[in-house]
C-alpha cells in the first residue's frame, strides 16, 4: 500500500558501498551498518535486484537522508522526488 505522505524515494546501491558509516552516523533512523559485511543497510527496505535497496520517505525525513547522501564518498545513495521524478542527488 502506497503512503500518500511519501514525497521522496531513496535508492541505495549497496553493492558499491565501502562501509565508511557516514550515513549511519548522520541518519541512524534510516541507516545502519551490517555486522556481517560492514556495509550500510537502508532500514525498512528489502534487497532488490543487483543488491539495490529502496524505500520511500516523508518530507520530515528528507534532511537527514539528504545529509547522509551528501556525505557518501562513493555516491551510492540517490534521492528522487516522487511527484516529478527529479533526481536530487
Amino acid at each position: 500500500m502506497k503512503n500518500d505522505d511519501n514525497k521522496y524515494k531513496i535508492k541505495h546501491e549497496r553493492v558499491n558501498c565501502i562501509g565508511c558509516s557516514a550515513c549511519s552516523s548522520l541518519c541512524s533512523k534510516f541507516w545502519e551498518m551490517n555486522g556481517e559485511d560492514f556495509k550500510a543497510d537502508l532500514v525498512g527496505s528489502g534487497e532488490k535486484e543487483e543488491n539495490i535497496q529502496t524505500i520511500e520517505i516523508e518530507e520530515k525525513d528528507f534532511k537527514c537522508n539528504m545529509d547522509a547522501a551528501e556525505s557518501c564518498p562513493v555516491n551510492v545513495i540517490h534521492i528522487s522526488n516522487l511527484e516529478n521524478g527529479e533526481e536530487l542527488i
